[in-house]
């Protein structure tokens, strides 16, 4: 009896399976591919606290991205989900945030929000093994392969970003006195030493060096400083706003005739033309095209465009490109059927040679290390309210 009741329960099963593989084989491909593992991108993403200007974009830049892709059916048939949680800007709750978020999905890429919570969290990436990280830092000390195999920069870190600007200055000025003002923040310190000694190989003359504290509002006693030192170039880093206009305005008072020159968070088209008049003129360096720039042909722009007609700052086109480096990663893994650990992820990363990001860069672009040492110089045009072009693209 029970011999019986074991080989019917048997056959039962059997019929079952197979009717569930006739149904299989009956089905589009499409809902098979459903089924399949998602990609999924993690997020520290600064949502509130001192960086949300910055965090509000980025986020909207991955989000976009992500719809583009899955509404053209992810990769290799892969649907890709997008897990952020807001940091506030502070390393702690970014460190909690990526604990949440890895432990309760099977995260493939990550995106942080600061040098510190990379540096912070490096350890742990090396010991997960699964995951490539990139974020809003372009610290130059994650520059660096071999400490952080598994991490990279979306666009040139900082001293590559002055590199780019002392190319520039040394074309269009050859032997010109330079000046470097920047905070006393490790973000405000990062580049200056290699870029002082960059500034020399280039032929350039390091006039004056002057730190002031990362929120100084009274800069009289450096103006006089600097003014002394009569720069033809004048090179901020280290800040987003203040004390650049203090610094510029007071500057053409007593008479300077410097160029003034910003890196990466000081550019977005918002915030230099928050200088009104004492930001005419001001240049920086750019690694991406501005949301408006219509220069050249750009689909992906036309792409955002399309999606959002408002102006997009330069912070939501670094999170839309570090989502289109991360799947293209991911893609290429899939396409060697390659597992994605942190390291083949890396490894496809670095395969990247001559790639079109359908213009937000304006060349093809090779990611050789953890960085992508190219951008541009833009100026503002203050009566146009836009950034504009002063340079071609420099590639170091």
């Amino acid at each position: 009896m029970d011999q019986q009741r074991i080989s019917t329960r048997r056959r039962n099963l059997m019929l079952g399976a197979a009717a569930a593989g006739a149904a299989a084989l009956t089905h589009p491909l499409s809902v098979l591919a459903q089924g399949a593992e998602e990609i999924v991108i993690g997020g520290s993403i600064p949502m509130t606290g001192v960086f949300a200007f910055a965090g509000v974009g980025i986020n909207a830049g991955i989000q976009d991205y992500v719809k583009i892709v899955n509404d053209a059916g992810g990769i290799k048939g892969r649907k890709v989900k997008y897990v952020p949680e807001d940091t506030g800007y502070k390393v702690d709750v970014s460190v909690a945030a990526f604990k949440k978020i890895t432990s309760q999905n099977k995260v493939n890429v990550y995106y942080g929000d600061s040098t510190g919570f990379a540096k912070t969290i490096n350890p742990e990436l090396d010991r997960n093994g699964n995951i490539l990280m990139a974020g809003a830092s372009f610290a130059t000390e994650l520059n660096n392969p071999q400490k952080y195999p598994n991490q990279f920069l979306v666009g040139p870190d900082y001293t590559e970003m002055i590199g780019i600007l002392l190319k520039h200055i040394a074309k269009e000025k050859p032997g010109a006195k330079v000046a470097f003002v920047y905070s006393d923040s490790e973000f405000g310190r990062d580049p200056i030493d290699e870029s002082e000694a960059a500034a020399k190989k280039l032929g350039l003359n390091v006039v004056v060096k002057i730190m002031t504290p990362p929120g100084s509002v009274d800069v009289s006693g450096e103006v006089i400083k600097l003014r002394r030192a009569a720069p033809d170039y004048t090179i901020f880093h280290g800040y987003i706003l203040a004390p650049i206009p203090e610094f510029i305005t007071q500057g053409k008072q007593q008479g300077m005739t410097s160029k003034w020159m910003g890196t990466f968070w000081t550019m977005d088209s918002s915030t230099v033309m928050k200088m009104g008049e004492a930001g005419d003129g001001f240049m920086g360096v750019m690694p991406y095209r501005y949301y408006y720039d219509t220069s050249a042909k750009a689909p992906m722009l036309e792409k955002i465009r399309a999606m959002r007609p408002e102006y997009q700052s330069t912070a939501y086109i670094q999170g839309f490109l570090a989502a289109m480096l991360f799947l293209e990663s991911a893609k290429r893994c899939l396409d060697a059927n390659k597992p994605m650990t942190g390291a083949n992820l890396k490894a496809a990363l670095n395969s990247i040679k001559d790639f079109d990001t359908g213009g937000l860069i304006g060349v093809p672009i090779t990611i050789k290390g953890n960085s992508i040492p190219v951008g541009r110089v833009y100026k503002a045009d203050m009566k146009a309210q836009k950034m504009v072009a002063a340079s071609d693209w420099i590639t170091l």
